[in-house]
């Protein structure tokens, strides 16, 4: 049968293994002949990476095919992968995808360099008159689509926590930390973190914006910065803007349910924190007025230490540590209890007989962000030098 010399097609709709679904097109001219079954695009399932093999090329053609040393817009011409969007697949300029080419089981394959991605449909199309030795003749093209289905969206990351946790908090806090029950994606979340007044109302530039988010390595926790230059007297975002949150007034912390995690799902909830402002705090944290309960030798009881004020949650749990009279440091569980202000560390092993001492690290934080000997006021770049200190200060205390 001959061919219009207009484009036309044959649309046959094949359902081969989940879960693609393929249509496959013969697109000819007035020089080219179809011959059901002489030539094919096969796609083959996986999740990681896009593979299309074309069958029914002759044993002479794959041989030469398996020798060819080709670059990629050679092999391009031969076979082409696209991935469509919307009208792209009639935009000349539409790029082919990056991948590899070989023989594999008697017929061409390609393999995209990357996944598929959910909802998108790709389109490949094979030129026969690409093949070696074909000397410019043209014949028919085939073009074969795919579409990935689009992902069902199961939201279950939450919230799990933010700190500091109490219901009051200084009007010159400095940080929050928000804890995720799974990963979270990166990139764009300050569109999903609103800080609201008493009225409803958004407050304006709350947060310290940074490109670089600061998310711990498993990205289940984010430090969320509130800008420091409306929380320094005498600076000029405090003098413009005013005081992020001020003494006397209630304000709430939103976490949009829209935030997607790490798999693009949105959370299951919204999270909402209400809390009311206190006056600011401006005093250096002093482990002396720690009140510290020592347990019994020979018992695995746990050490307490009730701080005179709450402590920045990461912090605490981290730059505190006992240690014996030889200096050896004690291995063991850290928690924090009662809004970040108890203190509790259980031993591995029993508790011996004989002088002890907390070792703090000066560096460790009240929820102002007032260091050891230091409060938040200071200098920036003084602030800054500080953090690189090793400095501690000891708390004794006795088992007996």
């Amino acid at each position: 049968m001959h061919w219009p010399a207009f484009l036309c097609c044959l649309r046959c709709l094949f359902v081969i293994a989940a879960p693609f679904v393929v249509c496959i097109d013969l697109i000819g001219d007035t020089q080219g002949r179809a011959k059901d079954g002489t030539l094919a695009i096969q796609w083959q399932k996986g999740s990681d990476r896009i593979v299309v093999d074309i069958t029914g090329l002759d044993a002479r053609q794959l041989k030469e095919l398996a020798r060819a040393k080709w670059e990629a817009a050679r092999w391009q011409q031969l076979l082409a992968v696209y991935a469509e969007q919307g009208d792209a697949a009639r935009d000349p300029w539409l790029p082919a995808m990056a991948g590899t080419y070989c023989v594999h089981n008697a017929a061409l394959r390609f393999e995209s360099q990357f996944p598929p991605q959910a909802g998108v449909q790709y389109r490949a199309v094979f030129r026969p008159e690409g093949l070696p030795r074909a000397n410019g003749v043209k014949s028919l093209s085939l073009s074969s689509t795919f579409r990935v289905p689009p992902r069902i969206s199961v939201p279950s990351t939450v919230v799990k926590a933010v700190f500091p946790s109490a219901d009051a908090l200084p009007e010159n806090l400095l940080k929050f930390y928000v804890h995720f029950s799974a990963p979270m994606s990166r990139g764009h979340i300050y569109d999903h973190i609103h800080l609201l007044d008493s009225g409803g109302q958004p407050v304006r530039l709350p947060f310290l914006e940074l490109d670089e988010e600061l998310w711990d390595a498993p990205m289940t926790r984010l430090t969320l910065l509130i800008d420091p230059g409306r929380i320094k007297r005498g600076v000029a975002p405090l003098e413009e803007l005013g005081p992020v949150l001020e003494t006397g007034k209630r304000f709430a912390l939103i976490i949009d349910k829209s935030w997607p995690d790490a798999n693009g799902d949105p959370l299951k909830a919204e999270f909402r924190k209400e809390f009311a402002v206190a006056p600011a705090d401006r005093e250096p944290p002093d482990p002396a007025r720690w009140a510290i309960v020592a347990p019994k030798a020979g018992t695995r009881d746990a050490l307490t230490a009730r701080f005179n004020e709450p402590m920045d949650h990461a912090l605490a749990r981290r730059v505190i540590q006992p240690v014996d009279a030889k200096g050896k440091a004690l291995s063991g569980e850290v928690t924090l209890a009662e809004h970040e202000q108890l203190w509790t560390f259980v031993p591995e092993k029993s508790w011996g007989p004989g002088s002890y001492r907390l070792s703090v690290q000066t560096t460790i934080e009240d929820l102002a962000g007032n260091n050891i000997g230091k409060p938040f006021e200071v200098d920036l770049f003084e602030g800054v030098k500080r953090r690189f200190t090793n400095s501690t200060v000891n708390v004794p205390f006795e088992i007996r």
